[in-house]
């Protein structure tokens, strides 16, 4: 087919979603390269991302641009080869387990530390903040972890375990403000790191360790941003660690993104460039791997707050830019924008959702009382 042909395919499909090509609006694609259409064609999201990267086109808005997409389904009918192999292999093979688990700390989180700091915000917290009675992203993510704290009913005195850990600031915040001690894991180095460093003086003990491997008891234990790397061979193996790991009394938060879609649908772009071997969950999954563990108290959804979030993370790298280091070249900026604007657009159009579970092992006597 003639690139003249493939163009008119794709002016007809966007067309759908109100998508105009070389047109007026912020929304609209500018073609840099008459190449695009073949390469988007053949290789669905996957082709379109690399071809961002490589500086085929352009979007004013690419949030708003990727939001009326996604509202308009056009992704459902640009399923590619590499899109089957993609959803094949993380259907029937379990990229999650062994040494599997590190794979995303050294694909991800161990990109630099400086990249991550200019990006999160006076708390380097990498998940939705919680925009409920906050203005900006600072606030927003106290508020989170606050969240956090509340629905587990921390008190002095209790030891907590933190699942995936990040740089530390969920379990300093829970030590300072609510004075508990803890142990948090996880599988990336530089995280590991800064960890032990920022929460030095305080009771915690940060350790480069993957959640099966841990066995010991805790009155409280959470995740915030992790599940999202477990995979779903391995969601109940997840929820047996933790209640390995919670006293019977005890409560567990799992904080984590959801999808409305079919499960085990990674997409190839995401599965390459950003978050090797990942998979969003689907709630079904999520009930059947956690039956006969636990009682789920509460299942809190906040989903819309997440595009707020990475449109803070966006604005903050705009800022930084000039003074990050040139490993962070040109390409890898297109690629670092695209990721964060795809995700926006995601979470604007609902297809994905922010979830906070809350678990008892076998009920709270007399009920559990929600915060918010």
């Amino acid at each position: 087919m003639s690139d003249d042909n493939l163009k008119d395919r794709a002016d007809k499909l966007l067309q759908y979603a109100g998508v105009t090509i070389d047109g007026p609006e912020p929304t609209d694609l500018q073609v840099h390269d008459q190449r695009l259409y073949a390469r988007v064609f053949a290789h669905g999201s996957l082709g379109m991302g690399e071809a961002y990267m490589d500086g085929w086109w352009d979007a004013a808005d690419l949030p708003g641009m990727f939001t009326k997409v996604l509202k308009a389904s056009l992704d459902d009918k640009l399923r590619s080869f590499d899109a089957i192999i993609t959803h094949l292999k993380a259907r029937f093979i379990n990229q999650q387990r062994g040494g599997h688990a590190f794979e995303i700390g050294k694909a991800h989180y161990d990109l630099g530390n400086d990249l991550f700091q200019a990006m999160l915000g006076k708390r380097l917290v990498y998940s939705c903040g919680y925009w409920a009675a906050a203005d900006n992203l600072d606030d927003a993510q106290e508020a989170k972890l606050d969240l956090v704290c509340r629905k587990l009913q921390l008190k002095p005195g209790q030891r907590v375990l933190d699942i995936g850990c990040g740089w530390g600031e969920a379990l300093k915040y829970a030590a300072e403000k609510y004075g508990v001690s803890g142990v948090g894991i996880t599988v990336s180095q530089q995280q590991a790191e800064f960890a032990t460093r920022l929460c030095a003086g305080l009771p915690i003990e940060i350790r480069l360790q993957d959640y099966r491997e841990i066995d010991e008891r805790f009155d409280a234990v959470y995740s915030i941003g992790m599940f999202e790397h477990v995979g779903h061979k391995n969601y109940q193996s997840y929820f047996e660690a933790v209640r390995r790991c919670l006293k019977d009394d005890g409560l567990s938060v799992l904080h984590c993104i959801g999808s409305n879609s079919a499960p085990s649908q990674p997409d190839p772009w995401i599965e390459k460039y950003i978050f090797p071997n990942s998979m969003i969950p689907e709630a079904s999954q999520v009930t059947t791997a956690l039956r006969d563990l636990f009682v789920v108290e509460d299942w809190h959804n906040f989903g819309a707050d997440y595009a707020r979030t990475l449109a803070a993370w966006q604005a903050n790298v705009d800022a930084a830019w000039p003074s990050l280091p040139a490993k962070y070249d040109e390409r890898f900026q297109r690629m670092w924008h695209f990721y964060l604007a795809t995700s926006t657009a995601v979470f604007r159009s609902r297809r994905d959702q922010l979830w906070q579970l809350t678990l008892s092992p076998h009920g709270v006597p007399g009920g559990y009382r929600v915060p918010r």
